[in-house]
């Protein structure tokens, strides 16, 4: 079934699809681009490790022990001898930073193995103010320090958008910023009622640039996962949408029959006449 949304589809950005989302797109970008890019190029895909800071980490099932002082009441004999205090072992379980693999593509020449060009999607953590962003700023500030071209794709409407001296207001971008134009960038900003814009992959500046067609790519991922049924249309997505967003979304399900009656999708069924 193909996806409801003529552009970026909001559900997809629930934290527990995303992470499939972000792999199955890697993948798909770079079997669509490889047959342009050889013989001079080859598309690798590369990863990026970090340790998350405490408060992004899952609670590990791995039992530590701590000691925690109990107050006991202690009595006194008429002898004056005190009782000693009771303390008890308890079993806690500790939050551990977690090992994140994050996903990136790099296009090299193929005799020399430079890197030509960087492809980034943006997950959860790297628009976060901690170690995921932190990770992803250094890298980002590396590949802008250098002649490689950099592609950094945003389809994520929560967290804090990466920085450009301009301010500009949308749901989603597309950065693609030259090595030989820089401080210049081009961005696609668009919404969530927007289709998701087709852009050039920038390569050396003598060759010829392929179309990365990221709206069809997406909707295919979209059929080949089968998320329509990992994804209940009459709740609201995570995160929550705009309400002139909202409106429009529950107008455009319905009308698809994806969603019930204003009644039904929260929960109270119309008493039949």
């Amino acid at each position: 079934m193909p996806s409801p949304f003529p552009g970026m589809n909001p559900y997809l950005e629930n934290p527990e699809l995303w992470s499939e989302v972000h792999n199955r797109l890697i993948v798909a970008i770079a079997i669509a681009i490889a047959p342009d890019l050889r013989p001079k190029y080859r598309v690798a895909i590369e990863k990026r490790t970090y340790l998350s800071d405490i408060e992004d980490s899952v609670l590990v099932g791995i039992p530590d022990v701590a000691v925690y002082a109990k107050r006991t009441t202690v009595s006194e004999t008429r002898s004056n001898v005190a009782l000693a205090s009771q303390t008890e072992a308890i079993s806690v379980t500790l939050p551990l930073p977690e090992e994140v693999r994050e996903s990136y593509l790099a296009i090299k020449e193929g005799g020399t193995g430079a890197v030509v060009t960087v492809v980034e999607i943006l997950s959860p953590k790297n628009k976060r103010s901690k170690e995921g962003r932190k990770a992803y700023e250094s890298k980002r500030k590396q590949v802008l320090a250098s002649i490689s071209n950099l592609v950094e794709i945003d389809l994520l409407r929560s967290g804090q958008p990466m920085r450009i001296i301009e301010k500009i207001q949308s749901d989603y971008r597309i950065l693609i910023c030259r090595g030989n134009r820089r401080p210049t960038g081009s961005l696609y900003a668009f919404n969530v009622q927007d289709p998701i814009p087709s852009f050039p992959l920038p390569l050396q500046s003598a060759d010829i640039e392929p179309l990365i067609e990221l709206q069809s790519l997406l909707n295919d991922i979209y059929d080949q996962a089968s998320f329509d049924m990992a994804i209940d249309y009459d709740r609201e997505p995570v995160p929550k949408l705009k309400p002139e967003d909202a409106a429009w979304a529950d107008e455009l399900l319905r009308s698809q029959g994806l969603r019930g009656t204003i009644e039904s999708a929260n929960g109270d069924f119309p008493s039949p006449s």
